[in-house]
């Protein structure tokens, strides 16, 4: 019956031009091969709508039940008096649709994860691909999404946050505190938590703009403030924070469970191997060779066409605050020792009226001799920055390791080896010395599988530490009795 149906939908005449046409047609007036124009009939659900002699009801209809198919009948540029340009508007989006609420929200999570300004909006290229997405949708100004959309985004996210937080046994809070390009101190808190399915969740709480002075009295009122706001215990609390002065003391004033950042001890410890004499001076003629490469278009481009066999890597250059990047302009230079003497001695280059010359064989094999010499520190930092898992109790194992590589004793080490092992065992040995801090990280190193034999202490320390799990294990099991 429905084929029978469709074959009595005539097509519009041949002067009815409108894309819309497509999908609409007549029916015949009974008895005669003459069209009804009276209504028109919708040949995609055969629906029949009045007729006025134009495309308004027809182009209704399609928005409205055939919104996937309206993008091919959007009307053509006509022009009109006054402005060549204008176009006829095709059916908009409600602002309260839900497709436009949607869209709306994307646009908001777009601007937060990818931190865009909100005058992203109003960027011919985002206009125009939202336009070829959905031609209907109306982009709402960066007001809106300052004021509204943003903040609005942010609540839901704030409450799902704090619902996960509530659910959580124990928290630990990281504080870092850290200052902008523009000169303005900021401290950053991150929670960090373990999840019913035994996963680690990380969520970044809050960044505030401290102003007063970094006493250690200030950043505990911070810290106390962040725990208020986002209702944790304070007394489960553990916080982990950077070895300086004013957190230490902060953390002591709170009476605050602390750790400190194991990642930022190694920061200290390798600073201390770099500042030696003698590897500050290797350090210094790295860095003006990598500053040189980087400042000269001609030497880059030759540095290129020597590479030959070699990793097509580019030189790095060192930042203060990060030793790590040390190791890995070493490392890099090292990589590219063959193409960087290739390109400094090449005509080109040297008609640059550079100065610039490669390390001799000496410097090169101290160099090699420093990077071996901090590899250990370079793959701990790895460890610690790539594990997926609460990382306190890899400390004491990866500190107990690192003090037995840089003990001096071993044959065949030449005099820079030896001074760049002595300087990070000496000021390894005075980390994590007090009795909270051994009982803390040992106690944690028995409970991870991969450590609870504790290989790396006496067996003396070994049966200790175990009796202090077994009677914390034991207290837990009269308190799980008594509930």
């Amino acid at each position: 019956m429905e084929n029978t149906v469709e074959k009595n939908i005539q097509p519009a005449p041949s002067s009815f031009k409108a894309d819309v046409w497509a999908h609409f047609g007549f029916y015949n007036i009974d008895g005669k091969k003459e069209l009804d124009k009276t209504h028109v009939i919708c040949k995609l659900c055969k629906a029949k709508i009045k007729y006025f002699g134009n495309t308004t009801n027809l182009r209704t209809h399609m928005a409205r039940h055939h919104p996937e198919d309206a993008n091919e009948v959007q009307p053509k540029v006509r022009n009109i008096p006054g402005d060549q340009r204008t176009l006829h508007q095709c059916c908009k989006l409600p602002t309260n649709s839900e497709r436009a609420k949607k869209i709306t929200q994307s646009i908001a999570c777009f601007i937060s994860k990818d931190l865009r300004p909100y005058s992203v909006v109003e960027n011919e290229g985002f206009r125009y691909m939202l336009k070829t997405v959905e031609p209907r949708y109306a982009i709402p100004s960066r007001q809106l999404f300052a004021e509204k959309a943003i903040p609005l985004l942010y609540e839901e996210t704030k409450k799902k946050v704090a619902e996960a937080l509530k659910k959580a046994t124990r928290v630990a809070l990281t504080c870092d505190a850290w200052t902008s390009r523009a000169v303005q101190s900021y401290v950053t808190f991150t929670a960090h938590y373990i999840t019913d399915n035994w996963e680690l969740e990380s969520r970044v709480l809050q960044t505030t703009a401290i102003n007063e002075s970094h006493t250690a009295a200030h950043i505990k009122e911070n810290i106390q403030s962040v725990a208020q706001e986002w209702q944790l215990t304070t007394t489960d609390l553990v916080i982990v924070t950077d070895n300086a002065a004013n957190m230490l003391a902060a953390a002591q004033l709170g009476n605050f469970q602390h750790v400190k950042c194991f990642a930022h001890t190694i920061n200290l410890v390798a600073q201390r191997a770099l500042k030696l004499p003698s590897v500050l001076r290797l350090l210094g003629k790295i860095r003006r060779i990598t500053g040189f490469f980087h400042r000269s278009a001609t030497a880059n481009h030759v540095l290129k066409q020597k590479l030959l066999e070699l990793a097509p890597h580019k030189l790095t250059t060192d930042v203060a605050t990060r030793w790590n990047s040390a190791f890995d302009m070493i490392d890099r230079f090292l990589e590219q020792q063959p193409a960087i003497c290739a390109a400094l001695l090449s005509a080109e280059v040297r008609k640059c009226g550079a100065s610039i010359c490669t390390l001799d064989e000496t410097d090169v094999a101290n160099t090699e001799e420093v990077a071996a010499a901090l590899k250990p520190l370079k793959e701990a930092t790895n460890i610690m920055s790539e594990e997926a898992t609460p990382t306190v109790s890899v400390i004491a194992p990866l500190h107990a390791q690192l003090l037995h590589e840089t003990k001096a004793g071993f044959c065949g080490e030449t005099a820079l080896v030896r001074e760049i092992k002595q300087a990070i065992h000496e000021d390894l040995a005075k980390r994590y010395t007090s009795v909270t801090d051994k009982n803390m990280l040992h106690i944690s190193s028995s409970l991870d599988p991969r450590f609870k034999t504790l290989p790396f202490l006496s067996q003396d320390e070994q049966k200790d530490i175990h009796s202090k799990v077994i009677a914390e294990a034991a207290t837990l099991e009269v308190i799980y009795y008594i509930f």
